[in-house]
């Protein structure tokens, strides 16, 4: 079982259900050895996550905001979930975040990137203000990620206001994790 469950994980299997059930098989288990993270696969997979900043790979730290009035929020932690379980570590502020809390929050957690769920339709109005926000807290360079519903004749002005990258609805995990990756570090070098 453990062995087909692992080669499912690279492609997108939720990776904290394997470990919780590697954890009960192993508390169950007491004579096998191996531990989680010895498992074939697992460094390399985990690997999606890190950024390559010098010696020591460190994991990328990502945060994931609601802005505005926007109370729909299972697409953002489905991200957040996801992007943890390529090795990012993950803040997530929650709903109904003003831009100047999501630039705070930015500036206290020290994270890499910063990204924007929104479907409210007020895409235009609260991302520059969030942009707007992490330039007053003197991080221009953070780059700033949005995903939701967004016409494409306001992607291209989102792009010249100094959107990083804008992802639609279905927009792969695996994509998105490649994109944030490479985001952070063009933007450390």
């Amino acid at each position: 079982m453990l062995s087909h469950s692992w080669r499912c994980a690279p492609v997108g299997a939720v990776f904290n259900r394997l470990y919780q059930a590697v954890r009960k098989l192993f508390r169950s288990s007491p004579h096998i050895s191996t531990t989680f993270s010895q498992l074939p696969g697992y460094n390399e997979y985990r690997s999606l996550g890190q950024s390559c900043l010098g010696e020591h790979p460190m994991p990328i730290r990502v945060l994931i905001a609601k802005p505005g009035l926007d109370g729909h929020d299972r697409g953002a932690k489905v991200i957040a979930r996801g992007l943890r379980d390529a090795g990012m570590e993950v803040i997530y502020t929650g709903l109904r975040q003003s831009p100047e809390m999501i630039a705070e929050a930015a500036l206290q957690e020290d994270v890499d990137i910063v990204g924007i769920s929104i479907l409210s339709g007020s895409h235009m109005t609260l991302v520059p203000a969030v942009r707007t926000a992490l330039n007053a807290l003197d991080m221009s360079d953070l780059p700033l990620i949005i995903g939701g519903i967004v016409p494409e004749q306001d992607q291209r002005t989102l792009r010249n206001q100094g959107i990083s990258a804008i992802f639609s609805p279905g927009a792969r995990l695996d994509k998105i994790v490649s994109v944030i990756r490479d985001l952070v570090v063009k933007a450390s070098s």
